[in-house]
């Protein structure tokens, strides 16, 4: 059979559409641990509440199906990372399947997206340390959070994976200890309980409000699910990138199983769903372990919500610094940005990416009522649908240019191929219409589009910086003519 005149560009992102990798210093352990707590943020310990008080017990459909839509992404994106494991991942392999201005849209909102993230836990965290410590403001907490996190990010990047190995432990040993408690309770084998199962279909139906509010409540799901990305990406700077990618690839359906999904169902078995308190009164992993007699309950969990908040904010350091010197090794940003310390570390991208934060942070205490501050929360709110997209649409491209020997050679693979790519980006489409149907949803969609729109504004200046790169032997052409 004739060579495939694709291979080439398919292992471009091994060669022109990547820089060389850093010196990878993750251990398998850090990457395990990443890939188990990576997904695990306040979210799930608060943000809960909110949607079993929509859906009902049927919330778990919610969290399966945002489970589903996570699942299919992460397992395209890791069929191209296991063929050449790359830091900017989906950024890189867009570029290469689709061309330089998806590299740059899809790069830079991330980017984008990760900046806003870093704010938002720098102000609830402040926020946290203010109630613990009225002393201290909330401003001040925010910033000794933001210095202390970019300070880790800076030393090396085993600094952050020793950080993120600890945080991610406490919040997988909590959600454990959670649901071995709560299933216990749920079915009579605690003291004092009795059997709570039948919760599941009192008050009302399993599904109490409707399938519409089921299906609407994805939406809500799947920003908690964003973030599972990180462990492809850390993955990328470990000892053995191959293996950690499978690994955090194959497992991410479990951990959504396990951890989200198996915590709403042991709340909806133990509280009627219709009793939970509001998340601003009590948080429903807090209110569970005070029914089960757990001494100092909502304290413990205070303390469990606050090392999510800054396990996101340290993993979020990591994504935004290691996306911006990814763009940067394309000429996509500033050529700073990529020089790595001698350790590896991107120091002017970590620095750059907490300013960001810094930023946004700042305007939320200066001027609260600008609506800066909810403008850049509310913008980053489709980025996780464009990433999926893009995912979808650039590995689809890419194993269409595969020969049948090569895709056979595939160490990871997505099944029914191209049937699960329209699945996913049907999904998206649909989550977009279902947002538009809710004042909060449009307000996202539309700041969102506006936040893409003035992105791609700039588009014409990069591409000619591009060819100047390219026409002085900087840069190598790209993998696909597209752009």
């Amino acid at each position: 059979m004739a060579p495939n005149p694709h291979s080439e560009q398919i292992e471009a992102v091994a060669s022109d559409a990547v820089a060389p990798m850093p010196s990878r210093k993750l251990k398998s352990r850090h990457v395990t641990m990443i890939a188990l707590g990576g997904i695990i943020g306040a979210s799930l310990f608060v943000g809960s509440a909110n949607v079993i008080l929509s859906a009902g017990p049927a919330a778990i459909l919610s969290y399966l199906g945002g489970g589903l839509i996570v699942f299919l992404a992460m397992r395209m994106l890791g069929e191209m990372a296991a063929v050449r494991p790359a830091v900017g991942s989906f950024m890189e392999y867009a570029r290469v399947g689709l061309g330089d201005w998806a590299a740059y849209i899809v790069g830079w909102l991330y980017w984008y997206f990760w900046v806003g993230v870093i704010a938002y836990e720098a102000v609830v965290g402040g926020g946290m340390l203010n109630a613990w410590f009225p002393a201290l403001p909330a401003w001040a907490g925010s910033l000794i959070l933001l210095a202390i996190f970019v300070t880790t990010n800076l030393i090396s990047l085993r600094a952050f994976g020793e950080t993120e190995f600890w945080l991610a432990s406490i919040k997988v040993v909590a959600i454990v200890v959670f649901l071995g408690a709560g299933l216990l309770f749920a079915f009579g084998l605690w003291p004092d309980s009795t059997l709570s199962v039948a919760n599941l279909w009192q008050h009302g139906g399993f599904m109490p409000n409707g399938f519409g509010v089921v299906v609407s409540s994805i939406a809500l799901v799947l920003f908690a699910y964003f973030g599972a990305e990180i462990a492809v990406m850390a993955a990328a700077e470990s000892e053995d990138p191959a293996k950690g990618i499978r690994q955090a690839a194959n497992t991410v359906i479990w951990r959504v199983m396990l951890f989200y999904v198996g915590a709403v169902l042991v709340i909806v078995m133990v509280v009627p769903w219709n009793q939970l308190p509001s998340p601003d009164e009590i948080p429903p992993f807090a209110y569970v372990f005070s029914l089960l007699g757990i001494p100092f309950a909502e304290e413990i969990m205070t303390l469990v919500i606050f090392t999510a908040v800054i396990s996101v904010l340290n993993s979020g350091t990591y994504s935004a610094s290691r996306m911006f010197a990814a763009l940067s090794e394309q000429k996509l940003a500033p050529a700073i940005m990529s020089k790595r310390s001698k350790r590896g570390v991107p120091v002017a991208a970590v620095i750059a990416s907490t300013a960001g934060g810094l930023v946004a942070t700042l305007v939320n205490f200066i001027a609260p009522s600008s609506g800066i501050y909810e403008f850049i929360m509310n913008s980053t709110g489709l980025v996780a649908l464009f990433v999926f997209v893009f995912i979808a649409v650039t590995q689809w491209r890419l194993r269409a240019r595969m020969t049948p020997e090569e895709q056979a050679q595939l160490k990871l693979k997505v099944w029914l191929f191209p049937v699960l790519n329209i699945v996913l980006i049907a999904a998206a489409i649909g989550i977009v219409v279902i947002m538009l149907g809710s004042e909060g949803g449009r307000a996202q969609v539309l700041t969102s589009l506006i936040a893409a729109g003035a992105l791609a504004l700039f588009w014409p200046i990069v591409r000619k910086k591009l060819q100047r790169a390219r026409a002085a032997g900087e840069l190598e052409d790209a993998s696909v003519a597209v752009g």
